[in-house]
């Protein structure tokens, strides 16, 4: 494959989807684009805005908080494996900010996952578990405490 097959392979890549730069240099690899030639690409790439690490990062954060309903603990999580810098991730979770309902959103996700288990396990129990299921999702635990405290208030209260 020459550097120019390479390089257009990847544009396609980066157009079909935000990527960041493991990913770009993942696929490099898997093609066996390897040196000069990688670091060269890579070069390209991000100088005709096919990879802007920006941008995938906040798009990230604001497609996975949007669509799977994932915390910022999670979404930062997830950014780090990605090896996106602090500084990325802390503009990245400025987005999940923006996008509003934060404390919503959990809200609607415990109070979905409840609804579907309250008759299945006794009150403690649900509680645990939904008190996990927050935490998974990657909320804050302070969060997802006040949440939980209070779905479960009695009603009347």
């Amino acid at each position: 494959m020459t550097k120019e097959e390479a390089l257009n392979k990847l544009q396609r890549y980066c157009s079909y989807q935000d990527r960041c730069h493991q990913e770009v240099r993942t696929k490099l690899l898997s093609l066996k684009i390897f040196g000069d030639w990688l670091e060269e690409i890579m070069c390209e790439l991000i100088s005709d805005g096919y990879l802007n690490e920006e941008r995938f990062a906040k798009n990230y954060a604001r497609g996975k908080f949007r669509i799977k309903g994932w915390g910022k603990y999670r979404i930062g999580q997830e950014l780090k494996a990605r090896h996106i810098s602090e500084y990325l991730i802390k503009k990245a979770m400025q987005e999940v900010d923006e996008e509003g309902g934060y404390e919503d959103t959990l809200r609607s996700h415990l109070e979905k996952y409840m609804n579907q288990r309250k008759h299945k396990v006794e009150h403690q129990v649900l509680r645990r578990k939904t008190y996990a299921h927050g935490i998974s999702k990657g909320f804050e635990a302070s969060l997802v405490s006040t949440v939980i405290t209070d779905l479960f208030k009695p009603t009347g209260q």
